[in-house]
């Protein structure tokens, strides 16, 4: 065809055409959040009350309904209040009624009724019951990750392990037991020198937090030092969901800027 007889596109369709090209860029579907999820149909989250509470499990959630609408994964939040990995429980816990549960007193039963493809894991907050650092509490610690993820990968499920969020002492009371999650979480991201797959949660929310309180003092994540508020949610499901290759977040600050330009996204 030479230039005069090649069919003209009409100018209105192509300024629609260019109108549309953010959007189209903004909302396409980012791979690499997806690759690291394949094979995966059912994902199971294992923690402590901040995983009960389920906030930061709706975010990720939502974050792959609005991405991938087509593709079906299944998100079982089974988190449990006080629970820890350790086995550890403090004198008069829950004014003396009962002891903090044990995750592997349910473990065997959680994985034979659900059959996860992927289990995410976020525990330490409560390992050391809120108490300085001892090798023995730490010990326990190192010893219960362990057995989950032996238990895991013998269920024939992958494991992402999650740094513990930030113990704020400020709120919280019990002096020098934000050093000692940091020793937990050192622990667990120095096993990525064997093949774990480990997020690193608690680094960047402690980050966070400092960089915060610096400009206003009375900034906080967690009124109580440990229960997050929906910014802490926020950090949770960011790091996660960054770890698992959602580099469409890096410059999105809440759960409404993930939502913006997808369809139905604030209702969703």
């Amino acid at each position: 065809l030479n230039m005069k007889s090649r069919p003209r596109f009409p100018r209105r369709f192509l300024a629609l055409f260019v109108s549309l090209l953010p959007l189209t860029i903004y909302a396409a579907e980012p791979a690499d959040a997806w690759s690291k999820l394949q094979n995966v149909h059912r994902i199971v989250f294992l923690g402590d009350s901040i995983t009960y509470a389920g906030q930061y499990v709706e975010f990720i959630e939502t974050y792959y309904v609005s991405r991938f609408p087509d593709r079906q994964l299944e998100f079982l939040d089974l988190g449990l209040p006080s629970e820890t990995v350790s086995g550890l429980s403090e004198d008069g816990h829950a004014g003396g009624q009962f002891p903090r549960p044990d995750l592997h007193e349910r473990l065997s039963r959680v994985l034979e009724k659900t059959k996860p493809d992927l289990v995410i894991a976020c525990y330490g907050m409560n390992d050391g019951i809120y108490l300085p650092f001892s090798e023995e509490r730490f010990q326990k610690f190192q010893n219960g990750i362990l057995r989950l993820r032996e238990r895991v990968t013998a269920a024939g499920a992958r494991i992402i392990h999650v740094t513990p969020p930030t113990f704020d002492e400020v709120k919280g009371g019990h002096p020098g037991y934000g050093q000692a999650l940091d020793r937990y979480s050192d622990w667990l991201l120095g096993q990525r020198a064997a093949g774990w797959d480990v997020v690193d949660l608690h680094g960047p929310m402690n980050r966070y937090l400092a960089e915060r309180r610096q400009r206003d003092p009375n900034f906080f994540l967690a009124g109580d030092g440990v229960h997050c508020n929906e910014t802490g949610h926020w950090l949770i499901a960011k790091q996660i969901l960054s770890h698992l290759g959602a580099n469409d977040l890096a410059n999105i600050d809440d759960p409404a800027a993930m939502l913006a330009g997808y369809p139905n996204g604030q209702a969703l």
